[in-house]
């Protein structure tokens, strides 16, 4: 007879499951609470410790860690040393385990859950045989949840409970198992942490750590403020991720996950004052992130404005003493250094995506100047700027930046003329001194008219479209200079 072994504290659909397996001759062994639920249901079961011939100790922490459980479970049927070495042990084969774990998430949820509490629901000999159950796939079906019972008494019945079947459940096993480990990692290290609410007050919300990485926002030491809110922590985070690009001084100030200012200087000083001189309006209210130490200059230029986040790597007695007279305003000081293969997620109904983080930069030899006009190295400098800002902003996106500052950003918009109205509308400036930057190609000339009827000269874009000589034409028949770069820059 084959034999399975069943501990479970979720007992839904329990009764017609065993019922099913003893109707296709299973043995049933299992433990504890289990094993009596199941004898009440008048279905013939057996107690572990049978096959172990040990008596469980430790107050029920160890019952099933033993090799006539663990040896059955793992053996190899196809290995003839696997079975001669249970033969010689007296130890049967294990064919179906059934688990799922003590309730780990339910428990620390509790509001006044003692630590001794949290302790004695890890669950340990559980994990073990699923993990061992699940790696022998191809012998052993492994059910970690009790929507699938159904189906295993079906395919049992029906004979179809293959390889490939076992495989998908072998898949379960292991998501399952790490995400219970991740929630006492979680739990134990205060890696989640409950925000006030999410994006508006009728949302609930919570922040989970990945890493202790002090190059992240989450991992930056708060010097002084309020806690953080949820918009507060985004848009910290993209304030952050941008100005970790630079290595010249720079100042980003960012508004609802868009820069809406960006200024680079000699110093720090300077770089922020053309930072916020590119959208004072914009930035009242916002976040900014320095990618250098504040000093007092620096600090009572931002004073003088209503900030609610300020990131830097450093801050220096006096500008602390000048920025914490603003009971409210937070302080963060984080490491600024890159980090090349860092990951980024995602969330979708149903999971998540992850993607490396986009840092592809301006080669000098990838750059391609399409035109009969050269650009300027002004203009150049203008371009560099205003590419690596575009990286950084909502698709369709459209920066324009002259060599130390950018100058109106157009973000988030259906159509690229669009975004291209916006950054012009709301331009500091305007003239040959200033360069568009497109974080995708465009589709047809109307973008390079409109910045030509603006006294645009000069472009960068990704290029690649089927029109591309149309655009092409009309800069070289109005004296404007255009640059492909290879690479778009679609931020969603």
């Amino acid at each position: 007879m084959k034999k399975a072994l069943i501990s479970v504290s979720d007992k839904r659909g329990l009764e017609p499951f065993v019922r099913g397996l003893a109707r296709n001759d299973f043995e049933i062994y299992s433990t504890g609470g289990t094993l009596k639920v199941i004898e009440s249901f008048g279905v013939k079961v057996q107690n572990v410790s049978d096959l172990t011939g040990f008596e469980e100790i430790l107050d029920g922490r160890v019952k099933t860690l033993h090799p006539a459980v663990h040896g059955g479970i793992l053996a190899d049927r196809d290995n003839k040393d696997h079975m001669a070495a249970l033969d010689a042990q007296g130890i049967s084969t294990i064919d179906l385990v059934a688990v799922n774990l003590y309730p780990f998430k339910e428990t620390v949820a509790k509001e006044d859950v003692s630590e001794s509490e949290a302790v004695e629901n890890i669950d340990i000999g559980g994990p073990t045989m699923l993990r061992a159950a699940a790696k022998n796939f191809k012998h052993v079906t492994t059910i970690v949840s009790p929507e699938d019972y159904g189906e295993i008494i079906q395919r049992i019945e029906s004979n179809t409970l293959d390889e490939a079947y076992r495989r998908s459940l072998m898949v379960k096993v292991f998501r399952h198992t790490n995400d219970y480990d991740q929630a006492i990692v979680n739990h134990f290290s205060q890696a989640e942490e409950t925000l006030r609410y999410g994006e508006n007050p009728h949302q609930a919300a919570r922040l989970v750590r990945t890493t202790e990485d002090r190059n992240t926002i989450l991992n930056a030491d708060v010097l002084h403020g309020k806690a953080l809110s949820y918009n507060n922590i985004r848009d910290a985070d993209a304030a952050f991720q941008l100005a970790k690009k630079f290595t010249m001084p720079v100042a980003v100030a960012v508004k609802h996950m868009n820069p809406c200012g960006v200024g680079t200087g000699e110093t720090i000083s300077e770089a922020f004052k053309n930072a916020h001189e590119a959208d004072s309006q914009s930035i009242f209210g916002g976040i900014v992130a320095l990618n250098k130490p504040v000093n007092r200059e620096t600090a009572e230029q931002l004073h003088s404005i209503f900030l609610e986040v300020i990131i830097a790597p450093s801050y220096d007695e006096a500008a602390l003493e000048i920025l914490t007279q603003k009971k409210n305003i937070r302080l963060l000081e984080a490491d600024y250094h890159e980090d090349a293969h860092a990951e980024e997620f995602v969330s979708v109904s149903g999971g998540y995506l992850v993607q490396t983080q986009d840092t592809g930069a301006l080669d000098e030899s990838d750059i391609k100047v399409v035109t009969e006009n050269k650009p300027s190295r002004d203009q150049m400098a203008a371009m560099a700027l205003a590419w690596e800002v575009s990286k950084h902003v909502k698709s369709n996106a459209i920066v324009l930046a002259n060599e130390k500052q950018t100058v109106g950003i157009g973000a988030g918009q259906m159509n690229r003329v669009g975004a291209l109205e916006i950054a012009i509308n709301r331009a500091l400036e305007l003239g040959e001194n200033v360069v568009m930057a497109s974080d995708g190609f465009f589709p047809m000339p109307d973008s390079v008219e409109l910045a030509h009827e603006n006294g645009i000269r000069a472009v960068i874009q990704p290029g690649g479209s089927k029109r591309d000589q149309e655009s092409i034409d009309f800069c070289n028949e109005n004296g404007m200079s255009m640059v492909f770069t290879g690479m778009r820059h679609f931020k969603h």
